[in-house]
């Protein structure tokens, strides 16, 4: 590997904070919703991750992909959208919306943070994995108003769905190309496996026809695009995910051999997109794809629209 790219794979050079905040631990107005965020500790403004979770999953999961990130020098905001939630997500994207204007808020985000570390919210990404996908296109979309703008996206693993023809509601795939109207750059990473069953019993994580092909097919320039071609929908999570819904979490979907490597690469080219959309510094991200050889996992797939 490049010592680029070895930067990117692996922890950052930032010391990490990670804090919860909602209505027991605010000596504050809480957010809309209890949130995580990973934060560096040293003093400086940062660029902001909004990081939506994917369906029934704790934020808590995500906990050492955030830290990852935030390492690298970017404040990771992710609430807890819902502890239970039936087939519609018009709900958690309205939640959504409610946070990203909470960021701006007084005392919002800024009295949260450490003493010293300030966002910079005029570099503000979104980011969500599976359902949470699918509900950070919803809000780039302007499915519900925000009085922040978003400068980049980025879809983990998006899922629309159970199939073509069945999406949940509200419907975010069109299945015209290149009809998403979006006014920040996009990127979507996709599991080879998450449109493999684990097993009879089981659906696909995240089926052929709502997955995150069906919305690459539908970004316009400039996006770019990534597939893992032997990890699964679930393998950027932590290594240990705890409780009922932790266990579940390795038996519902078709995994890889290891979350490690998957997580990794996620967090590695999370942190290459967001330099190269948000601070102008896209050698990361051009080595990636130049030679994807230097990723932690295979990658099947490598597009780029400009």
């Amino acid at each position: 590997m490049s010592s680029v790219n070895d930067d990117v794979f692996g922890m950052g050079t930032q010391t990490v904070q990670l804090l919860k905040l909602g209505p027991e631990t605010s000596s504050h107005p809480p957010p809309p919703k209890p949130l995580l965020i990973a934060t560096p500790t040293r003093e400086g403004e940062y660029p902001v991750l909004l990081f939506l979770h994917g369906y029934l999953l704790y934020n808590t999961f995500y906990s050492q992909l955030l830290i990852h990130v935030a390492s690298h020098g970017f404040i990771v905001v992710a609430p807890q959208l819902y502890i239970t939630a039936g087939p519609d997500s018009t709900e958690e994207i309205k939640s959504a919306a409610a946070i990203t204007d909470w960021l701006s808020s007084e005392p919002g985000l800024q009295h949260s943070l450490p003493m010293h570390v300030h966002p910079n919210l005029s570099k503000l990404a979104l980011a969500g994995h599976s359902r949470g996908g699918k509900a950070a296109f919803a809000l780039a979309l302007g499915f519900a108003p925000t009085t922040l703008k978003f400068s980049a996206l980025i879809g983990i693993d998006p899922v629309d769905g159970m199939a073509k023809g069945n999406q949940t509601s509200p419907p975010v795939l069109t299945y015209i190309p290149r009809s998403f109207d979006l006014n920040s750059p996009v990127m979507v990473i996709g599991s080879g496996l998450g449109e493999v069953k684990r097993n009879a019993l089981f659906p696909a994580c995240a089926p052929k026809g709502v997955n995150h092909s069906d919305f690459f097919e539908e970004c316009h320039p400039p996006a770019c695009y990534f597939v893992a071609k032997d990890c699964g929908h679930l393998d950027m999570l932590d290594d240990e995910t705890k409780g009922l819904r932790g266990k579940a979490s390795y038996c519902l979907c078709k995994n890889g051999k290891a979350r490690g490597p998957m997580r990794m690469f996620v967090g590695g080219v999370v942190v290459s997109f967001l330099k190269a959309r948000l601070e102008g510094d896209d050698r990361c991200l051009v080595a990636i794809r130049d030679d994807p050889a230097i990723a932690p996992v295979v990658l099947e797939r490598i597009e780029f629209l400009e």
